[in-house]
């Protein structure tokens, strides 16, 4: 039978792409997971990936809290939930963010998702035309290029400084577009720690983006995942502080102040937002993980994330420190590099010339893996820059590996 069934198959295989639609046919895998891909079946020192490191996750806190939502409350845990969310996580949440970032949550609405990455492709389902002009900054989050790609907008760029994105450029770009008669749906950013870039908006530079909106009429989705882990300098308020017209859609993540496998994101935005929000996601998969929400509220409700976060900080501050000395130490005349306050991620740029797409290879067989920068701008127009992440691998790795990457570097650089 299984001889027949290859026989008819090698006769007349089947024709599998002819049965996509012509969205899938223009889909294409994330270059970061498939570097992955490479790197996991090696030796290779990763410096690649933007994972939390496995020993910040606080086992014997979700042990505890599981054992006790088992026993008190599974008759919620393991029933269907509501598309906007478990109550009493929602509610927590919001009195979390109210006392941590001073925002007025009596106007806003809390939904959870399956990690930050399900509320990005709901936010271009739910703002998106085919044509719309989507601004993000160059360099900006892959994934969010690829969540939003699958709507057809067409994106406008807006570079950034060590004081994050430049909102005299921006608005430079604004007024072109309102002479053409254009205007821009929503401009995302990630304020806090940039990914990839590492990068923080100034609090000048925040207010100014709340002004844009209002004057030139659009929204902005501020995606906040790092803000938490800060280890160095002052906090700023998340752009969501300054908005007192409902304008900013705010994206939330337990994936690195618990751990990315609970897959628990969350939006805190106006509620007509959040009700348009919530009905896209009724089609997509009914609910979020309720199992994980009924934790998450323990988690919050309880005070382990108050107590979990400064633990973090403690953890990944000596591997920030040792990436920056390392980098001070090893790279050549030329390279120059961001020096992030907090977050997950150092974004380094190259003499003029030097593609890091073509250096990759070479860096493999060094023994060292980044992600070329390439990806991470809309227009992929930019060659000579990388991000290396410095908190999944132990400070003498990330000093080895950022000495095998310099000596690369610098037989690129002589040529």
């Amino acid at each position: 039978m299984e001889e027949k069934l290859m026989k008819k198959l090698e006769a007349g295989a089947l024709n599998f792409e002819a049965y996509f639609s012509e969205k899938a046919l223009g889909m294409k895998a994330s270059e970061i997971r498939e570097l992955l891909k490479l790197v996991e079946t090696s030796d290779v020192i990763s410096l690649a990936g933007g994972l939390p490191a496995p020993e910040t996750f606080p086992i014997e806190t979700i042990r505890e809290i599981a054992q006790e939502v088992l026993e008190k409350h599974a008759d919620r845990a393991l029933q269907y939930g509501t598309t906007k969310g478990y109550t009493p996580l929602r509610l927590a949440l919001a009195e979390w963010m109210r006392k941590r970032y001073d925002l007025p949550m009596s106007k806003v609405e809390i939904m959870t998702t399956a990690g930050s990455q399900q509320a990005l492709d709901l936010i271009g389902r739910v703002f998106i035309n085919p044509g719309d002009i989507v601004a993000v900054e160059a360099p900006t989050y892959l994934a969010a290029l690829n969540a939003f790609r699958y709507y057809e907008p067409r994106f406008m760029s807006v570079p950034m400084d060590d004081d994050g994105m430049i909102t005299d450029i921006l608005e430079e770009k604004l007024r072109k577009l309102k002479a053409e008669g254009k205007k821009i749906k929503f401009i995302y950013t990630v304020s806090t720690f940039q990914n990839p870039a590492g990068v923080t908006m100034s609090e000048e530079r925040r207010k100014k983006l709340v002004e844009l909106a209002h004057e030139y009429d659009f929204i902005i989705v501020e995606d906040n995942p790092y803000s938490e882990l800060r280890y160095s300098g002052k906090p700023v308020k998340p752009v969501k502080h300054f908005d007192d017209e409902g304008r900013v859609i705010y994206l939330g993540t337990f994936s690195k102040i618990l751990a990315p496998g609970f897959r628990i994101g969350w939006i805190a935005a106006e509620p007509h937002f959040i009700r348009k929000i919530e009905i896209a996601k009724q089609a997509i998969d009914l609910c979020t993980n309720t199992f994980s929400q009924v934790i998450a509220w323990k988690y919050v409700a309880d005070g382990h994330l108050d107590r979990q976060i400064p633990k973090i900080i403690e953890f990944y501050r000596p591997r920030r420190n040792a990436m920056l000395e390392a980098l001070e130490e090893y790279m050549p005349e030329g390279v120059k590099w961001t020096k992030p306050e907090g977050g997950m991620f150092v974004w380094v740029t190259l003499p003029e010339g030097i593609d890091t797409k073509m250096t990759f290879e070479k860096a493999i067989a060094k023994g060292v893996a980044y992600v070329p920068g390439e990806a991470f701008f809309a227009e992929r127009n930019v060659k000579n820059t990388m991000r290396l992440n410095f908190t999944y691998v132990p400070e003498d790795k990330i000093r080895e590996g950022i000495k095998r990457l310099a000596e690369v570097l610098e037989e690129e650089i002589k040529g």
